[in-house]
């Protein structure tokens, strides 16, 4: 009888369901409207779930946890549980109280013969002509013109030059409280239009030009599947808006901090789930402005801020201090009269800010150039379109301010900033004599090691004094481990920095050459998610290098060593895993060197405090010059389990031979096991994955209490790294992208490839002893007892 009951209930609520509101039926403030398709629902709300303040909002109907995408009536709530919502003779919608008082209206600028409001099955509330059309010319209003503080796919954000209207979203004051805060995003109409995330009058964040594709500083964009993006620059409007597959559910929100964010919902979780929000770092963040004029941010460098090729410091002193808002300025005039200037592009940037420049969108980029050059006021240019070749031009004839550059070769465009001819040439000169450079700094015979005079790797040399009085004159108690390279000590400097120092052994499997390749790599390399070489001391046959002190040991010391109960989330192992991807990526496509790694495994990778991760080891690392995507050798270095078959095999090693290393790291983090001897541990994932048991791999101190289908795609993606052909390894770029993707939507890993069985080379394995712990790189064996 319940269950009849039930079911009468349900039937006699769908009967009486609507999406109209007509005059002789106005909504109470107990009725709810319900889209046609049942994905929306409008009606009076109180966000603190009170009587005494009501709203007319919008939200999803079939959400358990209701969530407001729009609020007409934001600043004006009724008071008690007694309003309507009506519409009127003429169609204007209005919200009245018991006293039949009007607290808010939809202020109609033309009549309506035969006026209806209906929710339609996107979200917008509309008034039309009951008779007419239900086409979008014939609609005398529209919610979708008076945005709160969400975006919904087929709204628009921008100037409407016909409507006279200037479409943003502004936050709310507070989760209780729907009325604006100073927080809004809008289209900036100026120069080369772009989306403002402003503060009240305060830029807060800003998106770059649209380049035909996408804002040059949104390169999330390119990850979407299922989304259209457009923006609309002509006489009539200037806007932008978004559209999606019947299958995703997306918005895009201002929330009450300031910060934009998209999310899409997730059935399975039935929960938002946030995929990019801005700004999301320093150099995003306008209010904070780290970099001046003629600097570029990239925050994985440190320190951030860089002067852009031909430019200097306006003020050394502070930038000394990490502190670099004046900017740069010129080092040479340019030479405008004589035409001798020229252009240096700046490759991945999110575009100087565009509210002050010019465009012209029938200039070719050649033109562009000449157009430039032809300007003695002309600073910069950039390509305004990038679909079909590329057309029109941006040109910039004041400071370019607001400049950042991506770590991905995918992201961002080219900038063509303009220098006087001998900061061309300077630079020329700087790239083609690079290894010759290197060089100078060291003068070798005989296995005597020397410093030039002429050091410029800005490395500091710390004295031998110094070095023996922070070990403590290299104490047992201070030894932290032992490898390929030699020992390993925990030192502290006298203004009490903590510091890790490699000793060369005279035993060691290492020597000058692999000494003097690691110094001269990890000087030239900045990243966040690489371990920092402090300095370095040559004395007599000692041979140290100091390093940044790492607390939490290595990777495979939590993996391999710790007890199961003790072991990482998931939580912080997908944060090793995309923290070793973006160090990789940094070094395979974005730092001044393209660089092999030729050795990441578990052992060296380190943990600061925070369990971030930091590739180190650089001793056994291959510069690639620009045309090259591989090397050979007669020498394999590195480990066993995580060599490439190419690489043990044959001595070919590429970017991909780094990627299949990566692939291997993977897995170990997600299995908890340790990849021993000559064949994978692939090969039993790759097993549970064809069988379709492969989340049984997982390593069980983990529990259950992670998302299934992260783990999917890590584990996929690792398979997809280690697939036995090169040419079907992705490059990090890609990896990058797959990691935040969806499993269904990665393709099909092939058969694993599998570690060398016989080797026609040389083969040396770097680790001393291949399956010891270790904290420290080149498989420094762990210290027990301490």
């Amino acid at each position: 009888m319940a269950t009849l009951l039930i079911l009468l209930v349900i039937s006699f609520s769908q009967a009486i369901a609507r999406d109209t509101i007509t005059q002789t039926k106005p909504l109470a403030d107990n009725e709810i409207l319900i889209s046609g398709d049942g994905t929306y629902a409008l009606g009076f709300f109180s966000p603190d779930n009170s009587k005494n303040r009501r709203y007319v909002g919008l939200w999803y109907y079939k959400h358990k946890e209701r969530t407001i995408v729009w609020v007409a009536n934001r600043e004006n709530p009724v008071t008690n549980s007694t309003g309507v919502l009506s519409i009127s003779n003429e169609g204007s919608l209005v919200i009245t109280n018991q006293n039949s008082t009007v607290v808010w209206s939809s202020r109609m600028t033309t009549n309506v013969s035969n006026p209806v409001a209906q929710l339609l099955n996107t979200g917008n509330l509309v008034v039309r002509d009951a008779y007419a059309d239900d086409g979008i010319s014939t609609y005398a209003w529209q919610g979708f013109d008076y945005p709160t503080d969400t975006m919904l796919a087929g709204m628009k954000v921008g100037v409407d030059f016909v409507k006279r209207l200037n479409r943003t979203l502004t936050a709310w004051t507070s989760d209780s409280d729907p009325s604006p805060s100073p927080y809004y995003f809008m289209i900036d109409v100026r120069g080369d239009p772009e989306e403002l995330l402003c503060e009240g009058s305060k830029k807060v964040w800003r998106s770059g030009p649209w380049n035909g594709i996408r804002y040059s500083g949104i390169p999330a964009t390119l990850t979407y599947i299922g989304f259209n993006f457009s923006f609309i620059n002509n006489e009539q409007e200037i806007t932008y808006s978004y559209n999606t597959s019947s299958s995703v559910l997306s918005k895009l929100t201002v929330n009450q901090s300031g910060v934009l964010q998209r999310s899409l919902w997730v059935e399975d979780s039935g929960m938002w789930n946030v995929i990019w929000y801005w700004p999301i770092d320093q150099c995003d963040d306008m209010r904070v402005r780290p970099c001046g004029p003629f600097a570029a941010c990239n925050p994985n460098n440190s320190p951030m801020c860089d002067c852009i090729q031909g430019f200097k410091p306006k003020s050394p002193a502070k930038w000394l201090y990490r502190d670099a808002m004046d900017g740069c300025v010129r080092k040479t005039k340019l030479d405008c009269k004589n035409g001798t200037d020229g252009f240096h592009v700046i490759s991945n940037t999110k575009l100087a800010d565009t509210s002050n420049a010019s465009v012209d969108k029938n200039l070719s980029l050649v033109g562009c150039k000449t157009k430039c050059l032809s300007d003695c006021s002309c600073t910069a240019y950039a390509q305004a379109d990038v679909l079909n070749g590329g057309s029109g031009c941006i040109i910039w004839t004041s400071e370019l301010t607001d400049l950042r550059v991506f770590i991905n070769d995918s992201y961002g465009q080219d900038l063509y900033v303009r220098l006087a001819a001998i900061d061309l040439a300077m630079q020329e000169s700087n790239n083609s004599s690079f290894h010759d450079r290197s060089n100078q700094w060291f003068a070798s015979g005989n296995d005597h090691l020397e410093l030039s005079q002429k050091n410029d790797l800005e490395l500091p040399l710390h004295d031998f004094g110094t070095i023996l009085s922070a070990t403590e004159n290299f104490s047992a108690n201070n030894k932290l481990g032992e490898g390929g390279f030699g020992p390993v000590y925990k030192g502290r400097l006298g203004d009490g920095q903590e510091i890790a120092v490699k000793r060369l052994a005279k035993s060691s499997v290492q020597g000058l050459v692999e000494f003097k390749n690691e110094v001269v790599l990890i000087a030239k390399l900045q990243h966040r998610n690489l371990v920092r070489l402090l300095g370095c001391c040559i004395k007599g046959e000692e041979r140290l290098l100091v390093y940044e002190y790492m607390p939490n040991k290595s990777l495979d010391f939590f993996l391999f060593c710790k007890p199961k109960e003790e072991g990482l989330d998931w939580q912080i192992r997908f944060k090793i895993i995309m923290g070793i991807a973006r160090g990789l990526l940094y070094l395979h496509h974005d730092s001044r060197l393209r660089v092999i790694h030729r050795d990441l495994k578990a052992s060296n990778i380190l943990l600061d405090k925070d369990m971030n991760p930091k590739i180190s080891d650089f001793g056994m690392a291959r510069i690639f010059g620009g045309d090259e995507v591989e090397g050979n050798t007669r020498k394999v270095v590195g480990t066993y389990g995580y060599m490439s078959p190419e690489y043990a095999m044959d001595g070919i090693f590429s970017q991909k031979s780094d990627v299949f290393s990566f692939g291997v790291l993977v897995l170990e983090i997600i299995t908890g096991k340790k990849n021993r001897g000559v064949y994978l541990a692939s090969g039993e994932v790759w097993n549970s994955w064809k069988e379709g048991n492969s989340l049984q791999m997982v390593d069980e101190s983990m529990g259950y209490s992670y998302p299934i289908n992260e783990v999917m795609s890590c584990i996929k993606v690792g398979l997809l790294c280690v697939q036995n052909h090169p040419e079907d390894r992705p490059l990090m770029p890609s990896v990058l992208v797959m990691l935040n993707g969806d499993s269904a939507l990665l393709p099909y890993p092939k058969e694993p490839g599998f570690a060398v069985r016989s080797v026609p080379y040389q083969m040396e394995s770097v680790s001393s002893k291949p399956n010891s712990s270790s904290t420290y790189d080149m498989s420094v064996t762990l210290v027990q007892g301490r």
